[in-house]
């Protein structure tokens, strides 16, 4: 891909990938503070600024590199502090403290699915087209199109249950103490297991995009779904 071609990619996928990261990580504080623990708030984490969130590697050398292959922009930015000492309800603090950032990513990808169907059944050709800035509905679309996939895409990386993925944390939430034990115990071979299937999908096997297939659906789903409604 050329520099031009890069950077159109990155103005079609960075707003919807700062969003999905941004929200992500304030949905963990939030929660957070919902149980008692003010950590993230404490370190000036508890805001939309992505400024404070992002991180060099994961959430701008990654996604340009992945672009710069074919890929989409994935990544994540830095996860809020959280003191799970301070929880009023240590198992229920930890599940939904955890699932608060996945769940955050799947109401936004509704949310830009709603965005998306609205503009898909307009008719006109620009979008604001009373402003000085004119932009095209194609671009207005496409924008909205990879908020719905990233979202839903980083959802679903989210829940699987392999550290230090947010699904691990939900499930050793739910483990009782022998059981908690053994996963501890094999966890820190799956995240092993995890990277092997990155790699495998870069060679062409596409075993993780299988996984996160169902999510792939849900996001089409939604999409049809809206504009259903609206059509």
């Amino acid at each position: 891909m050329d520099i031009q071609g890069l950077v159109f990619k990155i103005a079609i996928m960075a707003p919807g990938f700062l969003l999905a990261v941004v929200i992500h990580e304030y949905a963990h504080g939030w929660m957070a503070k919902k149980f008692g623990d003010d950590t993230a708030e404490r370190a000036g984490r508890l805001t939309f600024n992505p400024v404070v969130h992002l991180d060099p590697i994961n959430s701008i050398l990654i996604p340009v590199v992945l672009l710069w292959i074919g890929g989409i922009a994935i990544g994540a930015a830095r996860p809020v502090p959280v003191n799970t000492r301070n929880f009023s309800n240590y198992k229920s603090g930890l599940f939904w403290v955890s699932f608060a950032g996945p769940l955050s990513n799947l109401l936004l990808g509704s949310l830009f699915a709603l965005f998306w169907a609205l503009v898909i059944t307009q008719n006109s050709e620009f979008i604001f087209s009373d402003t000085p800035f004119q932009i095209k509905r194609g671009l207005v679309i496409s924008m909205f199109e990879y908020g719905v996939i990233i979202n839903f895409i980083l959802a679903g990386f989210n829940l699987i249950p392999v550290p230090p993925f947010d699904g691990s944390k939900m499930l050793a939430s739910q483990l009782k103490y022998n059981a908690l034990r053994k996963y501890e115990e094999i966890s820190r071979y799956l995240v092993y297991v995890f990277w092997g299937l990155i790699i495998l999908s870069f060679a062409g096997i596409p075993i993780l995009s299988t996984i996160l297939s169902p999510f792939i659906y849900m996001a089409q789903f939604v999409m049809k779904f809206f504009v259903s409604l609206l059509g």
